[in-house]
Order: structure tokens, then sequence, then C-alpha cells
């Protein structure tokens, strides 16, 4: 059974090595994360002003809280600054900014009840980033933006760390999710008819773990590692924001978690950005990867996102 390991100051290739055997990390707030999660909060309490962020959903038709949302969660992605305050996180944790590449910080909600379960704020089942064509080397980070609790955190499902589960993972195909599905999120507000992956036999979500941080607290565990999001029964909504490492002696010796279940096509590793100067992974080692990828779809191409009053792009 995995392990978990709170505050604890592993160097980073100690605490890769540790991910890629099952076991959770829990950290306390420090100065770079709480920055993080001030940065996002400035932005969610502006986007619902003058409504409290976490009980909006109570006053507002879920037609328009998923519009607010729409327009304030590609602002937080895409803002020049959440890319640099997640490299000053980075820093803090002890990874070499040079040989460390990251996704762009993704803001989460996830409504009380079953207001809004679909879209932009699709509420995942058991499942595995490697299932979404993540490498098996890639860690997954996760902060809360406000305090949390055990009816509405993420849940953890080591059981299934060594043990397959039957999936739709080899229907998945990263480029085809990037050209069509992913495009079409904030037009879903009642139900979600796109197809991705999940268990396709029964599973068991017990024994399970909750991790349960401060805000601006983190969490780290590996891409192949099963979880799931809980219910939420808090009545508030939770706010959370997520990101994705990889490091690239990992990639280039393409070491990591074991592959217990996962057959998806192609990979995420073009959306990566090198930390210190956001440039992209060499193509030649993200073709150890995929060593045939088709020109078009390797890279989500969002609308133009509204940053200060302007528009941007990624």
């Amino acid at each position: 059974m995995p392990s978990v390991f709170f505050d604890a100051w592993f160097d980073d290739e100690a605490r890769r090595q540790h991910l890629y055997q099952g076991n959770l990390f829990a950290f306390s707030p420090r100065p770079s994360t709480r920055a993080l999660i001030e940065f996002a909060q400035g932005m969610i309490e502006e986007a619902f002003f003058p409504r409290n962020p976490q009980t909006a959903q109570f006053e507002m038709p879920v037609e328009e809280f998923a519009a607010v949302l729409s327009t304030l969660k590609p602002r937080f992605i895409h803002h020049p600054r959440s890319k640099k305050l997640l490299s000053a996180i980075l820093t803090e944790f002890g990874c070499d900014l040079s040989k460390t590449y990251f996704d762009v910080p993704k803001m989460r909600s996830m409504a009380h009840g079953d207001y809004l379960k679909a879209g932009i704020a699709l509420p995942f089942d058991l499942h595995r980033d490697s299932w979404f064509a993540s490498p098996l080397c890639q860690q997954n980070w996760w902060i809360p933006i406000y305090a949390i609790g055990a009816d509405d955190a993420m849940a953890f499902h080591p059981h299934y760390w060594s043990q397959a589960v039957r999936n739709g993972s080899s229907e998945y195909n990263q480029y085809a999710w990037n050209l069509g599905a992913r495009k079409e999120a904030a037009t879903f507000v009642k139900s979600d008819p796109r197809k991705i992956p999940k268990p396709e036999q029964p599973v068991d979500v017990d024994p399970q773990i909750r991790l349960i941080p401060q805000a601006g607290g983190a969490i780290m565990f590996s891409g192949a590692q099963m979880h799931s999001t809980v219910p939420n029964t808090a009545r508030r909504t939770r706010f959370s924001i997520d990101f994705r490492t990889v490091h690239l002696d990992d990639l280039i010796n393409m070491t990591g978690a074991p592959n217990v279940d996962s057959a998806p096509s192609g990979t995420t590793l073009w959306e990566l950005m090198r930390a210190d100067d956001y440039s992209r992974i060499d193509e030649s080692i993200i073709r150890l990867y995929d060593p045939n990828p088709p020109e078009v779809g390797r890279v989500y191409e969002p609308e133009l996102a509204l940053v200060g009053g302007r528009s941007i792009k990624e």
C-alpha cells in the first residue's frame, strides 16, 4: 500500500521516485503557493462580484454561473502572471527549472450537489491521467484556493496502483480531443455527451484516501495514480488549481510509474513548457512517445483569452 508523506523535505529526484512508486505527498502552504491562490482569489472574487463565489451558485441560474466560469477560467489559465507564479512554486520546491516542464495551471471548480456537473465543471470518475495520454513520468500538483473538507476534496484509490482496471483509454486520442471535444466544454451545462476514458467494470471506491490541505497547501501524486472527484456535499463551490510537471531526464530515459492499464493514442507532451523560459520540449524527445504524430491537434488552441481587458494568445 502506498505511503503518504507530510511536509517531507526530499529533494526533487527522491520525491519523483517516491511518486513513481505510488506514494502521495501533502504540503503546508508556502509563500509561493499562497501567492498563487491570492492571485486566483482576486480573479474569482472580481468575476463573481458582488456575490460570494463559494455560495454564488445558490443565487444564480446555472447558465449564468457557467458563463462566468467560461470567461474566468481561460483568463486565469492564460494570464502571464499565472505561469510566473507557477515557476516560483517549482523553485521553492527545489525543482531544476532548466529541466522541469509544466502545463499551464488550470483553475477548477466543483459546485455543491448536482448544480453544475458538465462541460467546464465536469467531475471525473475514477481515472488515471495516463488514460488521457499523459506520460508515466508525469507528476500532478493540486492546490485548493479556499478551505476544503472531506466532503469537497479529492479521493485517491491506491489499491488500484498495481491493479489493472478495464477502461476506455484505448479509444482516446489526444489530438482528436484537442481539435474537437475539448473546445466544446463551455457549451455543456445540463449534461456532457463527450466520451472520455472511464472504468468499464465495477470498481471499489474504498478504501480511499482524502488529503485535506489548508488553502494554499499542495498535494502531489503520480499521473498514474487512480483518483476521483469527491461528490460535493459541503454547501459551497470548491475552487482549486492543478498543474502537471515532467523532468527532462525522466523523459529521455523513459522512466516513471508502471503502466498497468493505459492505452491511449497521442501524447500531452506537446503542450508542456520549460519552467525557466517557457520553451517547448524538443520534438525529437516527444517522438520517443509518439513517433508519427499528425501535423494538427498537437496543442490545444483555445479562443483568445481576455487579460486585463485585452486579448492575448497563450
